[in-house]
């Protein structure tokens, strides 16, 4: 396939997606790789068909004791750098193509084999120092292309079409938006109606969210957006990531991360409760944004114009000069 963003950093995972001691595959521009961490928390990652025969790699196994990955064919082990283990030991040159990693902090990062273009930006430390990491969640594939993935977070009139259901958002006027080249920030308001019992049931952590209240988006091209909003349960900014599996398939999951406000820590069980609420809601709305996206018919100039909508065309424009 023709690579997206060739030379892009792409953020794959988050140490706890990837697990201690198992296979966790991973597509990217048209190609398969398998990662594994080790106990002590070091990281491996080489494409993920084995060099004999083709075998995915990530349907093997760990080996705990020379922190190798074994294929399922013929148990064939592979260091972390792609040399072939020989009683035990890595021997000759490597024959599995390593893929290379950058790690920040519990980040996982890569370039895909790519000379780097841009450098691996620091806006999740930034925004989300001093806070807890809650999970990860809404991780799925959209069967759509990584353009039409990326507008739609930067689209600003689908919250009372899309978010409509659960979420009843009735209008979210902006305030500001500034663009200084891949760097981009939004504020704006929420403005909600009545949620239903129904709905409050089944994502409690709507409760956090008034009737009223500001937010603020910011974005660093093509992959990151940190939403964070002022509420009263806490500070929770949610970091939203995508990157290419395919040329018509794109990955997306979600870091939350945040601390609640110290009277609900007083109430025996709330925070893993909200906790839990809170990436349940989170999913939800990754859930809505992907079926929008799959549903669309192929693209065609529009016959209408939304307000804000030159904030869609700023990264539309940052995409197709790339």
């Amino acid at each position: 396939m023709t690579p997206v963003l060739p030379g892009a950093p792409w953020l794959i995972a988050h140490r706890t997606m990837v697990g201690i001691n198992r296979p966790y595959e991973i597509t990217l521009n048209g190609r398969d790789y398998v990662l594994w961490q080790t106990a002590e928390g070091q990281l491996f990652a080489l494409d993920n068909s084995c060099p004999h025969m083709q075998a995915p790699l990530s349907n093997g196994w760990v080996c705990q004791e020379r922190q190798s990955i074994t294929c399922p064919f013929h148990a064939l082990e592979f260091s972390g750098d792609g040399r072939l283990l020989t009683e035990g030991k890595p021997s000759g040159q490597p024959i599995a193509k390593p893929l290379d990693l950058v790690i920040q902090g519990d980040l996982i990062w890569t370039y895909g084999g790519f000379s780097p273009r841009l450098p691996i930006p620091d806006l999740i430390p930034r925004k989300t120092n001093g806070l807890k990491f809650l999970g990860a969640t809404g991780a799925r594939s959209i069967q759509a292309d990584f353009l039409s993935c990326i507008k739609i977070n930067y689209d600003f009139n689908h919250q009372n079409g899309s978010h409509r259901e659960t979420f009843r958002v009735r209008e979210n006027p902006i305030h500001r938006f500034e663009a200084q080249g891949h760097i981009a920030r939004v504020d704006l308001t929420f403005i909600r109606e009545d949620n239903t019992f129904k709905e409050i049931l089944d994502n409690p952590a709507i409760l956090s969210l008034p009737k009223r209240y500001q937010g603020q988006l910011d974005y660093v091209f093509p992959s990151l957006v940190v939403f964070r909003a002022e509420v009263d349960l806490g500070h929770l900014p949610q970091v939203f990531v995508l990157y290419p599996e395919t040329e018509s398939r794109t990955r997306i999951f979600v870091l939350c991360y945040g601390t609640w406000n110290p009277l609900l820590l007083k109430l025996p069980g709330v925070n893993q409760f909200m906790t839990r609420s809170l990436l349940k809601a989170t999913a939800v709305v990754t859930e809505q944004d992907a079926k929008t996206v799959e549903s669309l018919y192929p693209s065609q100039p529009p016959q209408i114009r939304l307000p804000h909508e030159d904030i869609m065309a700023y990264v539309e424009q940052l995409y197709r000069d790339w």
